[in-house]
């Protein structure tokens, strides 16, 4: 692929395209050769920022469609991909001159709509974040129903990445951000591992240029040493290869040097230099059969020393996409190796994924596409469904089993009650307890490659809405958050009614009724400030005027928006102090409730049980928001002194520069112990000044970003 990729790069004329997609297709037939000069004449006259005659593109898109799958309709589809946006020429004329299939394949193109608008909003923006979910919701729509669109959109986004030069550099770094969230993840799920790659590593190039130009300086100037350690390896490989039973011509041992992005992950997950880094070098033993794969396996462990932590086997368990490889990794003369060992046919799967399987249409592909049909999430919240999106794309996948032995596939950092969630619905909602490998664990567990999993169930649907951020699948967090903003509503709609009556003296009957009859929502009365404002006012409009109300003293209340610690309360009781209950305990952001308790709020979480017994009773109430959250948060990923106490003298050094540690985790990396990820802020943080008053604690920086930052979340 990468030779492939470099003549790309080299093209700029006309002649030069076509020679290339005419050497790809190999035969092209009557219709790929109509659908060329279809293109052309569409394209005539137009021109990209390059200067280059604008049909070059789709002519090259065709040629890594054909490159990386051998589907005619895909490759005249590739060709035509721009003619019904860009030109006078509609879907009906393509359906007409290419038949229904094409046009179909067409027409799921257009609908997903061009990223690189004239007007990028820049990355951070919140604007970006909306932009790029929109598209990418559409993407998936349309491709629902054909995942050809999809096969054909990634050649198009490759092929945009190897023409972004001419741009300015905010739109290059814009197209990147969203090729490596949105692109390279969905080329991964496909399987399409070259398509992925190629993606990764050009988005890697324009996001991070001085990170890309260490790693390439590095593995240029020791390429000859390490090529040089692969040769010999190969070489020593294959000799024991053939002295145990393997004919000469029966298999095949592939040597590369990992790719910069996968390199770059490694240095940051681990907090070290490339020069730290021992397994860049990785070959690949291709042989005939399946069982040749576990003769092969024994032959490498036989006579190298393997480290059994990095040992995976997804012929026995695949994965999702379809790839089905041992890996191994081994010690072999002072240098580290990464062996993977599959079948020709798997290497097939492994490269080109579901575009290796030309009849894929007709249901004959080992693919699994269920993921696909799963991201039709129903968010109205367009960052919310980017978010679950991201989370469903880019993680790595381990295999659990249920106590009959099915496999279920799950992200890697999955908890328990992601398994239940994946079951069923319903056995997620009334899941009360885990049992891992027979043993009891709570439902928040993470789980373990292999792990057998049992779910125990309650008679009802349990509301545990403060875990959603520690679930890890979209599907857990959908159907959670569908539960908890149905009961928060419910809750909302009786508060309400407490927070009316209590504040205008009228008895919840009385509100009861009004607010039936006026068809008010109650839900929104007790979390949204204006609106409350406004129906409080309506109620005592109309109550002043019928003056046989006893007890109503509408005309001498005068209400005020009072700010208490980090609350706002509206009311115009009088209000000295805030306190906390003892039965729960919530956190900032969190959603709450307030009783009035003579002077005093007592502060509750709405999930709180005696809570919902005092709402229930009538209890007093007060309006109550959280006060808006303006501190910039920042997270930051650390390693910390290999030494006794750094964590503690860590802590007491961001005490005395008045930073608040919102959340901190360490030691969760096995392989970095000392790896420290925290959530900080401060009104005053000069993230600058603090990022060098660490570095002289001996605390080495890994990253440190925005929480605000959409695409870093």
């Amino acid at each position: 692929m990468k030779e492939f990729i470099r003549r790309i790069e080299g093209i700029t004329s006309l002649e030069e395209a076509q020679e290339l997609l005419m050497e790809v297709v190999e035969e092209p037939s009557e219709q790929v050769l109509k659908a060329l000069d279809f293109a052309k004449k569409a394209h005539e006259g137009q021109y990209r920022k390059s200067g280059d005659p604008y049909v070059i593109h789709p002519i090259l898109v065709a040629a890594i469609v054909a490159h990386v799958a051998k589907d005619e309709t895909m490759i005249v589809a590739a060709l035509l991909h721009d003619v019904v946006e860009d030109t006078p020429y509609g879907i009906d004329e393509i359906q007409e001159s290419f038949g229904e299939d094409v046009a179909h394949l067409v027409e799921g193109l257009t609908k997903i709509v061009e990223i690189r608008s004239e007007e990028l909003p820049p990355s951070s923006s919140k604007e970006s974040l909306v932009k790029a979910a929109l598209s990418f919701r559409k993407m998936l729509l349309a491709s629902i129903k054909d995942v050809r669109v999809l096969i054909v959109k990634l050649c198009d986004r490759l092929h945009n990445m190897l023409t972004l030069a001419p741009l300015p550099e905010a739109k290059r770094r814009r197209i990147a951000e969203e090729t490596l969230v949105v692109y390279a993840p969905i080329a991964h799920r496909l399987g399409i591992s070259t398509l992925k790659n190629v993606l990764e590593d050009l988005s890697f190039f324009y996001l991070f240029p001085e990170e890309y130009r260490k790693i390439d300086e590095y593995i240029r100037s020791h390429k000859q040493e390490l090529q040089f350690k692969l040769n010999g390896f190969i070489q020593e490989l294959r000799q024991h290869m053939v002295k145990n039973g393997f004919g000469a011509n029966d298999f095949e041992i592939i040597g590369r040097i990992k790719h910069y992005y996968s390199i770059y992950l490694k240095m940051q997950r681990k907090g070290i230099s490339i020069e730290e880094v021992l397994d860049l070098l990785a070959v690949r033993i291709l042989v005939k059969e399946p069982l040749q794969c576990y003769q092969a396996l024994g032959i490498v462990h036989t006579n190298y020393t393997p480290l059994i932590m990095r040992f995976k086997d997804y012929i026995a368990l695949p994965k999702e996409n379809g790839y089905k490889t041992i890996h191994t990794t081994v010690f072999a003369h002072s240098s580290i190796f990464e062996v993977q060992l599959r079948t020709f046919a798997m290497h097939k799967t492994a490269e080109y994924g579901i575009a290796a399987h030309w009849k894929y249409k007709l249901g004959y592909v080992d693919v699994n596409l269920k993921w696909l049909e799963n991201l039709q999430y129903q968010q109205r919240d367009i960052e919310e469904f980017y978010e679950l999106v991201k989370d469903d794309l880019f993680s790595e996948e381990i295999a659990v089993f249920t106590p009959k032995g099915d496999v279920i596939t799950l992200p890697r950092g999955a908890v328990a009650l992601d398994f239940a969630y994946a079951i069923h619905t319903d056995v997620g909602h009334r899941a009360k307890a885990a049992y891992i490998n027979k043993i009891k664990q709570p439902l928040i567990t993470e789980l373990r490659n292999g792990d057998i999993v049992r779910i125990e169930l309650a008679d009802e649907p349990l509301y545990r809405c403060s875990w959603i951020d520690t679930l890890k699948t979209a599907r857990a967090k959908e159907q959670m958050r569908l539960l908890c903003r149905q009961k928060y509503k419910e809750i909302n709609a009786k508060a309400a009614v407490n927070i009316l009556a209590s504040e205008l003296r009228i008895e919840p009957e009385e509100i009861e009724r009004w607010l039936q009859e006026h068809g008010i929502s109650r839900h929104r009365v007790a979390t949204d400030l204006n609106y409350f404002k406004d129906v409080k006012s309506r109620i005592l409009s109309e109550y002043r005027k019928q003056k046989s109300f006893l007890g109503f003293i509408g005309p001498r209340m005068k209400f005020e928006e009072k700010e208490r610690e980090h609350f706002l309360f509206y009311t115009h009781y009088p209000l000295a102090a805030v306190e906390f209950d003892y039965c729960c305990h919530p956190k900032r952001g969190d959603e709450v409730v307030a009783f009035r308790d003579g002077t005093k709020a007592i502060i509750h979480h709405k999930m709180c049980q005696r809570a919902q017994q005092m709402i229930g009773q009538g209890h007093p109430m007060l309006f109550v928001q959280w006060k808006t959250h303006t501190i910039p948060r920042y997270k930051v990923l650390a390693l910390l002194p290999d030494q006794k106490g750094a964590l503690a003298k860590l802590l007491q050094f961001l005490l005395k520069l008045d930073i608040n540690l919102v959340s901190i985790e360490l030691g969760k990396n096995v392989e970095q112990s000392n790896l420290c990820e925290m959530t900080i802020e401060s009104p005053r943080l000069d993230p600058e000044a603090l990022q060098h008053k660490l570095r002289q604690q001996r605390v080495k920086i890994i990253q440190f970003i925005p929480c605000s930052d959409p695409y870093t979340k």
